[in-house]
């Protein structure tokens, strides 16, 4: 935990002169989709709270809210840990994901589409192959979905789909071969944008659901192996 913690003060800097539990939550967020805090840790309200130069007050306001974005836990008499998702969990994540992902595709209208951002990350997955950088990829994974969501324009998609996208991280560190995990899918990103580009959003979304059915199917056979839950 103190190698965590000393990492973390190079986090105290973000909150500027107004720190608030919002901005505590978007630094734990992304320390914890990082692998920073991996699933099953405890996290300690004296150590981060030192390391970020809070208040209990403010840290326990951010607990709050990564437990209702589902990424903490807590426990009576225990504290507060970083949430082991069930199977069940990673199956109801990709439910969520069909359904607005394949939406987003569905309603994107006529071409063109901005698509540079989704390009950018698909470039992204390629330099992390590049690098032999695994778990790289598997963010680069994320941000190509992130900016499939995007192109609906529409900030509460992009909200909800935020918490979802960090949900999955969270099971995305429970496995223990993220290269047979992430490097099938670099591909099939392509073959999406591709699509696109073409504009050809029907074959886009055909892709992409078939994509996100395989995707289900080999996490959750890992996942099963890793965390044991029959």
């Amino acid at each position: 935990m103190a190698e965590q913690l000393t990492g973390l003060a190079d986090d105290r800097a973000l909150l500027g002169r107004t720190s608030t539990a919002e901005r505590v939550s978007d630094i734990l967020r992304s320390r914890i989709a990082e692998g920073y805090f991996p699933p099953g840790t405890r996290l300690s309200e004296d150590g981060i709270g030192g390391a970020l130069g809070v208040s209990r007050n403010t840290l326990r306001e951010a607990f709050r809210l990564l437990t209702h974005e589902r990424l903490l836990v807590h426990e009576l008499n225990r504290g507060v840990f970083v949430r082991v998702l069930t199977v069940e969990d990673v199956e109801d994540i990709y439910r969520t994901r069909l359904l607005v992902e394949c939406a987003v595709v569905r309603g994107l209208g006529e071409p063109p589409y901005a698509l540079d951002a989704l390009a950018e990350a698909v470039a992204e997955g390629q330099r992390a192959v590049g690098e032999t950088d695994w778990k790289g990829l598997g963010t680069a994974n994320i941000h190509f979905h992130r900016e499939l969501v995007a192109l609906a324009g529409s900030e509460r998609t992009d909200e909800l789909m935020r918490s979802v996208f960090a949900e999955l991280r969270l099971a995305f560190h429970v496995v223990d071969d993220p290269r047979r995990l992430h490097e099938p899918y670099l591909v099939r990103n392509q073959q999406i944008l591709r699509a696109l580009q073409g504009g050809d959003r029907i074959g886009a979304e055909e892709l992409l659901e078939v994509y996100l059915h395989d995707s289900l199917e080999r996490i959750v056979e890992d996942y099963r192996r890793r965390v044991g839950d029959e």
